[in-house]
């Protein structure tokens, strides 16, 4: 009996590591600034590749590269109108999240920014 508790708690924690590895994942996603720009102009509308570009300030290549990537996780997707494909969010909460992080950063601004233990480059 037990072993059987040790290993179900085993399985447990297995479960819960692997949550917490696909949560960091996810954050990931968010967590390059391309990336993040990308989602954000598509909180608007749908969008084309060269639209995208032209909102973000990003190269083509650069933004057909994360958007493959944000596809590839899920976080975006493609429809298509006529000859064009366009971009949007995948899911309406990805929006809702980016709208509870600027909430939270009119909070918390100060002390993100002061934070040394994230270090980013000086372009991001």
């Amino acid at each position: 009996m037990k072993e059987l508790c040790i290993e179900a708690k085993h399985m447990i924690f297995s479960a819960q590591s692997q949550s917490t590895r696909l949560k960091a994942k996810l954050f990931r996603g968010f967590s390059d600034p391309s990336r993040l720009a990308i989602l954000d102009v598509l909180r608007s509308r749908p969008m084309t590749v060269s639209e995208i570009v032209e909102a973000t300030g990003l190269s083509q290549s650069n933004t057909s590269n994360h958007l493959g990537c944000l596809r590839d996780c899920g976080l975006v997707n493609t429809v298509q109108q006529g000859r064009y494909t366009s971009y949007q969010l995948a899911d309406a909460r990805v929006a809702e999240i980016l709208e509870m992080v600027e909430e939270l950063m009119a909070d918390v601004a100060k002390g993100v920014y002061e934070c040394t233990r994230y270090n980013c480059s000086k372009n991001e």
